[in-house]
């Protein structure tokens, strides 16, 4: 291929079940300059991270770009959930902290051989408990160490009662620990929210990762760096955002669902849906997601029955997928999944030669010891998987420019194969009840999201996604009656996800009935923090959101990373694509809304309705704030919006709040170039203008949304 110059370029690597895919990405126009697929390597010496190099290469290769024209390097990761999901975890030596009177409660709270906390006693760990009474010495801490190693300890965990507000001493532990060159971490690194329990039991499955991810992370950045490229690299964490591979290091527990998050992070930033669920099929596994208004549903993660802190896009996945193989009961399929042919290491029967098929025989195999038994074909010299990806070529169900479409003479000699074993009339009946059985799931899965999310059926739509879609998804939605929309490049939308994807950290702090200096404090802190990870200062734009029946201020913060701009990122949207996604949310027609405020980073728009009323019509104005990327911030059904100088918005809005009467303000929100405030936490007309000013102090250009 020829030289490619003048070119801005993302390169996303998404590491799947089976696959590991890379795409180099142009950040202005959006092309796809390369692509790269390789079998991953989960059996490697260096295991997936060599897949990881391997795509990188070959698509700089295939592409001709010059090393220096990367920007950005992003890739998302299994290490840290498929080292959590088959106990390959480190030992971990917590050592818990508090004042005298408190250790008994103090070690029981965070002794993880108490049931209560760790029922299956899956998490290898040991305890030591230091006073804090007096100042901690380095002796002491050092001691604790060297008795928790002496107990198999590989990585150390620091945790005390209130150490979020004061960290003072988990961060003296760690420094210890980093002078006698041990691994660690602590509670208030992974969570701001009180609760000792599940603060420490997150901390310590965090750790229990580290020696592994901390590893693959060096080899990955070691063998990036001697290549000669020097584009920062990134890693995709399950909130779809990316960050830096220190957090990888330190905190790999935020790389949960890591693959999941990157396919939905294709979905919105690439495809821009705005309302649907989009199931990705990979060869390994099926992801599920609802998006919403432009926006993914979130929830915290459950690891092993273990809760935890740290949030992530809902993402359903489930153990069926296009190489999922075939379990057979008394002739008849009784399963499919969850291992698959890749895992396996087979190749799909439907794309071997028809001649080369013709001369096996099927065979029932245990890909793994622990394993039910699978259907495979054995051949002179190979052995072969039934497929869902075989049983719907043979059924005709895959467009020949699919990714998905093979040999469709082999997909019928394997499905005729397996219909005469198991007694079958025709190669069509014993396909037809593979797909039925292998779209079982996902079916559930669908409905389940429609009766929880509250969706319309006749109006949701199911966007396929992944290489392989047309296997399974048009099947499902034709079965639902839902409208079905495949992907476009939905065979590396993943990837392209991982290259789309901005720089997206999460804080939560315990507060109750926050100041306005304490929410000040904590949008700086998080400003500070996504500077130091790489994000330019001018492009991070910061919600707040107060949780009172938690009492947790959360605090999300969003950037673009390195040269990557406002202005040449094909993920910002130009304000009539705003506006068409306004008109999508609000349900209203694009000339019965208009553009109420625009700042750099975020537009609201102002909708007008006329309600009929017994006595006539009445107004109402719904409000939507939409961030550059068509992301919904804010949605208020019915208020008004006060702008112009800072003089004008503070005398307008104290007339308004003085007219409304009572002690109790309503629900306030300032929107400016930067922050969208959510000021749920004050109640008191008072403090609320108090914050409002102090933040007109600093940025006066400002909107402000009252919700009637």
């Amino acid at each position: 291929m020829m030289q490619q110059n003048n070119h801005r370029v993302r390169i996303g690597i998404d590491v799947g079940g089976t696959f590991t895919k890379a795409v180099a990405l142009d950040t202005i126009t959006g092309d796809i300059l390369a692509k790269s697929t390789i079998p991953t390597t989960h059996f490697a010496k260096t295991g997936v991270s060599e897949g990881i190099l391997d795509a990188l290469h070959n698509t700089i290769k295939e592409s001709g770009i010059n090393p220096h024209d990367i920007e950005l390097i992003s890739h998302s990761t299994t290490q840290a959930i498929n080292a959590l999901l088959e106990s390959d975890t480190a030992k971990v030596g917590i050592i818990a902290m508090g004042v005298g009177p408190e250790k008994k409660d103090v070690i029981n709270r965070t002794d993880l051989h108490d049931t209560s906390i760790n029922p299956e006693h899956d998490i290898k760990s040991c305890h030591a408990f230091l006073d804090t009474s007096h100042l901690i010495t380095t002796d002491e801490v050092q001691s604790a160490i060297r008795d928790l190693q002496d107990k198999g300890a590989k990585v150390i965990v620091a945790t005390e009662s209130f150490g979020v507000d004061d960290p003072s001493n988990e961060e003296f532990v760690m420094k210890t620990a980093s002078e006698l060159d041990v691994l660690s971490t602590a509670s208030h690194e992974v969570s701001g929210t009180y609760g000792l329990e599940i603060r420490t039991l997150t901390a310590v499955i965090n750790a229990s990762v580290i020696p592994k991810t901390f590893q693959v992370a060096r080899f990955v950045e070691d063998t990036i760096c001697n290549s000669g490229i020097t584009a920062p690299l990134m890693i995709m964490k399950g909130d779809g955002g990316v960050t830096s591979m220190d957090t990888f290091k330190t905190k790999p527990i935020l790389t949960i669902l890591s693959g999941p998050a990157a396919s939905v992070a294709g979905a919105l930033l690439y495809l821009r849906i705005t309302n649907g669920i989009f199931v990705e099929v990979g060869g390994t596994s099926t992801n599920i997601c609802t998006i919403k208004n432009g926006r993914p549903e979130f929830k915290y993660v459950t690891i092993r029955d273990h809760p935890t802190c740290v949030r992530s896009m809902d993402v359903r996945v489930l153990g069926v997928a296009g190489g999922s193989m075939v379990n057979m009961q008394n002739n008849r399929v009784w399963r499919v999944g969850p291992r698959s042919a890749h895992i396996a290491g087979l190749k799909y029967a439907c794309f071997a030669e028809p001649d080369v098929l013709r001369a096996g025989k099927i065979v029932m195999i245990k890909p793994r010891e622990s394993d039910d038994e699978y259907v495979a074909i054995q051949c002179k010299d190979d052995t072969f998987a039934i497929t869902n990806t075989c049983a719907a070529n043979a059924l005709g169900l895959v467009d020949k420019d699919d990714y998905s479409y093979a040999n469709q003479e082999s997909a019928k000699i394997a499905m005729d194969m397996l219909a005469r074993y198991a007694g079958m009339s025709s190669f069509a009946e014993i396909a037809q009840s593979i797909i039925n059985t292998a779209s079982f799931d996902i079916m559930k899965t669908i409905t389940k999201i429609i009766q929880e999310f509250k969706l319309d059926s006749n109006s949701v739509q199911v966007i396929g996604g992944g290489g392989g879609a047309s296997v399974l998804v048009p099947f499902v939605a034709k079965q639902l009656q839902l409208q079905y929309v495949k992907a476009k490049h939905a065979d590396v939308i993943s990837s392209i996800g991982v290259a789309s994807s901005m720089l997206q950290e999460e804080l939560e702090q315990s507060m109750v009935n926050p100041t306005p200096e304490q929410i000040n404090i904590a949008h700086k802190k998080i400003h500070t923090v996504m500077v130091e990870k790489g994000a330019v200062p001018e492009s991070i734009v910061i919600d707040s959101q107060y949780i009172a029946e938690k009492s947790i201020l959360r605090i999300t913060a969003s950037g673009n990373v390195n040269l990557d701009s406002s202005e040449t990122s094909r993920s910002v949207f130009t304000l009539d694509d705003l506006k068409c996604r306004a008109s999508e949310i609000l349900c209203m027609p694009k000339d019965s809304i208009d553009l109420g405020f625009e700042s750099d980073h975020y537009a609201i728009f102002v909708g007008h309705v006329a309600e009929k009323r017994l006595f006539g019509k009445k107004n109402r104005h719904p409000f939507l704030v939409l961030d550059r990327f068509g992301r919904m911030k804010k949605s208020v059904k019915n208020g008004k919006i006060f702008q112009g100088g800072k003089i004008s918005i503070l005398e307008d809005l104290d007339d308004y709040l003085e007219s409304r009467g009572g002690d109790v303000a309503p629900q306030i929100y300032l929107v400016n170039d930067l922050k969208l405030v959510d000021y749920s936490g004050l109640t008191s007309p008072n403090h609320i203008l108090d914050a409002i000013r102090q933040e007109l102090d600093e940025n006066e250009r400002a909107a402000i949304l009252v919700e009637f």
